[in-house]
Formats: C-alpha cells, structure tokens, sequence
C-alpha cells in the first residue's frame, strides 16, 4: 500500500530530524537522506561533474557570445559572429578557453553545489523548523547567495584567463602558456581577482536565480502535474522535471545576470584597462549592457542550467541520494 509506505518514510523522517543527542530540530537529520559529511562530500563531486561538463561543452557558444560582448560591430549576430570567427581564426578557434573553462568550472561547481546544501541546512537551523519551512524561499536565496560567494573566489582566475584568451588575437591560446602570460601582466590583466566584484555581480544573482526558480518550479510540478508524493514517481519522471526545472530557471538566470557578464567581457578590452567598473557600464550604457549577446546566452545558460541540474540529480540519484527539491507540504 502507498499511502501506508509514504507515512512509514515520513514517521522516520520526522523521527531523525532530531539529532541522537538533542531535541532540538536539525535540518540535517530531516531529509530521507541523512545531511552527514559524506552527503556534502557528494554533493560536491555532483557540482564539479556537473558544471565542469556542461560549460566546457559550451564552449564554443560561449567565445561568441564573448566576442560579441567584446565588439558588437564587427560581431552583430550568433551566426555572423561564428562565421567571423572562424573564417579569421580557424575552426579551433571557437574552442579557445576550453582548458580553464572547465578546471574553473568544475572548481566553481564544487563551492556553488556543495555549499548550497551546507548553507541551506545552516540557514533552516537558524530559522527553525516551522519557519524552515515558512520562509523558504528566501532561504534558497541566501544558500544560493552564501555559496556563491566562496565559488567565485575558486572561478575568477580562470575565468579571467579564459576571456583573455577568447577575445585577444596576440594571446596565447593554450592553457599553460596563457596562465603565465597573465600572471608575469598581473598589472594589465589584474590577474588573478580583478574581475571578482564584476563577477560577483554576474554570478550571485544568476545563481540567486538558478536555486530560487529551480526548486520553486520542481514544487508547482509536484503540486499541480505530478500531485502523488514525489518517492512513488519513476527516476526518469524525477528526472524530467529536474531537466525542465533547470531550463525554465536557467532562462530566468541569464536575463538577471546578463548586464554584469557583459561587463567581465569588457574588462578585457585595451581602452578599458585602468577605468573602474562604474566607469565602463556608463561609457556603455545599460540597454547594450543587458543586450548584447543575450540571444546566444538564453540558449547556453537555459541549456546548460538544464542539463547541469540533471547530470546533477543523476549523479546524486545514483549514489541513492534522491533528486533535489519538492518541499514537503507541512
């Protein structure tokens, strides 16, 4: 029977919630799965296989929306600036930056997953149980927020590197040669955290995002679509709508961080290299900070969103860790 097995699972649930050697409710303890430090410590790997994966296979469509960022005149549209780029440059030359593309992303995807669910715990801690639940919405946003904050620190050399690489024609484009080149420059690239308060910029609200309208969507789809208790559903349907959750998040994700990716690309060009980041987006302007290659970008972000929740949860779905969000009804 269902319904007999469904109060089975949350009578434990309920009962774990408390820790062995308190009363007091722990976020960790109230999850099937057990919040231990060996659930962290996957949650990690999840986040550096999914994100290391899913950006550098983005590659490509990431040096032109780069480029694009970069000069707008001479790369007007995805398909132009593609044909420009590799009429110029060579084929390869749309793989450019893939090297710390994916060691900066994979680090990245470490700190933004596995600190996710730390901080996510930490925070229902200091709410307490009903207003865990209550108020969890804002508790995605300060979880995803919190653990932002610590993954660009790991991102922001590499993603230095790897715009410098895309958008300058006399810079080396192999990894190694081109981490020296910026490290022996440190003056003129501000290497290695020159662009962490512009990427914070990008980055914390697109994550903001990315958690906040990933586990609000995987709610509506368990509350209206799937409406039996998520645990009776298959793992491909779990699955499904953690892909779609993803894309539908990630779409809302590049709008919000547009403005502050295109400024990292900018950072790169010569005649801005000594003006401060509110010097550059007023020589801009706002309307071509917030549009300038954010066609290719909805698609790369709601793609690559979509596919990282799902590498993600399939990761975590292997390991018999279940798929991530569907709040319980309380």
């Amino acid at each position: 029977n269902i319904s007999i097995a469904v109060l089975r699972k949350q009578y434990k649930i309920m009962h774990l919630a408390f820790s062995p050697s308190s009363s007091t409710w722990n976020a960790r303890y109230a999850h099937e799965t057990l919040h231990t430090q060996s659930y962290y410590a996957k949650c990690v790997i999840g986040g550096i296989i999914s994100c290391g994966i899913t950006h550098t296979a983005m590659t490509p469509l990431d040096v032109i929306k780069v480029n694009m960022q970069y000069d707008s005149k001479k790369y007007p549209s995805l398909i132009k600036a593609g044909r420009t780029i590799m009429k110029e440059q060579g084929f390869s030359a749309i793989f450019k930056g893939w090297a710390p593309t994916c060691v900066g992303y994979s680090l990245q995807g470490a700190g933004k997953f596995g600190l996710y669910e730390m901080f996510k715990d930490f925070y229902s801690n200091l709410a307490g149980e009903e207003n865990a639940y209550k108020y969890r919405g804002a508790i995605y946003l300060a979880g995803a927020a919190s653990a932002e904050f610590f993954a660009d620190i790991f991102l922001c050399p590499m993603e230095m590197t790897k715009v410098k690489m895309q958008t300058s024609e006399n810079f080396p484009t192999k990894f190694g040669p081109a981490l020296r080149e910026m490290r022996l420059n440190a003056t003129e690239t501000r290497f290695p955290f020159g662009s962490l308060v512009p990427l914070w910029g990008r980055q914390i609200p697109y994550t903001m995002a990315k958690f906040y309208f990933f586990e609000q969507v995987v709610e509506l789809f368990y509350t209206h679509v799937f409406t039996e208790p998520k645990e009776t559903y298959s793992q491909p349907t779990q699955l499904g709508v953690t892909f779609a959750s993803g894309y539908v998040a990630g779409i809302i994700c590049a709008v919000v961080s547009h403005p502050a990716d295109t400024l990292v690309s900018l950072m790169g060009k010569p005649e801005y290299r000594n003006k401060s980041v509110r010097a550059i987006a007023t020589d801009v302007g706002l309307v071509t900070l917030a549009t300038n290659g954010l066609g290719p970008r909805i698609i790369m972000i709601g793609t690559l969103t979509g596919f990282q929740w799902w590498i993600y949860d399939t990761f975590k779905t292997a390991l018999g860790m279940g798929t991530t969000g569907g709040a319980n009804k309380r």
